[in-house]
């Protein structure tokens, strides 16, 4: 059966008899083709209006819904949940907090207050702003700070030595490049979120139990 100018949605005459997992997956089918078939889903290019809506909302320090994995039939313990905005709001600022990881790579939710210290990185990193604004000053040292060989951010004592390489002034969804081997010091205003993509290092701060859906 089909209708002229539209998709075809009958079966074909002698086909074997339906199951009723064959049955559910062809009111499905026909379900999809009668919404492909609406007008307004058809004539979006053409002032249409689609038949769902949905909205994005933004989380931040001072307003998040934390969400959580809803296990349906599996153990628990094969998964991790965290929050990043409730990991930055009870962390002290400047604090590294691992909330992923996959093998030596990590993404950690830091909380940008005040004036960070100096840090060098001998690989490079990615400092994606998700909540707030965060200044980050860029320099490369004099002489060479760090391993190239080493895994995460070293603290600088003091103030390093080198060429400044300029600022960023950074919002949220706004990612810096960290490059390697050069030096960087981050200051928030107020208290702000970076989520740094990093390979985990001395000071990433692992609280798995602490931060993590409980079941």
């Amino acid at each position: 059966m089909t209708r002229a100018g539209g998709v075809g949605t009958g079966r074909p005459s002698g086909a074997p008899k339906k199951t009723p997992a064959d049955e559910c997956i062809w009111n499905r089918v026909q379900q999809v083709v009668r919404w492909v078939q609406h007008p307004h889903v058809r004539n979006i290019d053409k002032g249409g209006v689609p038949l769902s809506k949905y909205t994005t909302v933004f989380g931040s320090l001072d307003h998040f819904e934390k969400g959580g994995v809803e296990v349906i039939n599996d153990d628990p313990k094969n998964y991790v949940f965290s929050n990043m905005f409730e990991v930055a709001k009870g962390s002290k600022p400047w604090e590294k907090v691992a909330v992923a990881k996959n093998q030596e790579y990590v993404l950690e939710a830091i909380r940008a207050e005040g004036t960070s210290e100096w840090r060098v990185t001998p690989h490079d990193e990615f400092a994606l702003v998700v909540d707030g604004e965060v200044v980050i000053e860029l320099l490369a040292p004099t002489a060479p700070l760090v391993d190239p060989g080493a895994s995460g951010s070293r603290a600088v004592k003091g103030e390093p030595e080198g060429s400044p390489m300029g600022t960023v002034t950074a919002g949220r969804g706004h990612m810096t490049l960290l490059p390697a081997g050069r030096c960087y010091r981050m200051s928030a205003a107020k208290p702000s979120v970076v989520l740094l993509q990093t390979i985990e290092g001395p000071d990433t701060i692992l609280r798995w139990a602490d931060i993590c859906q409980k079941f």
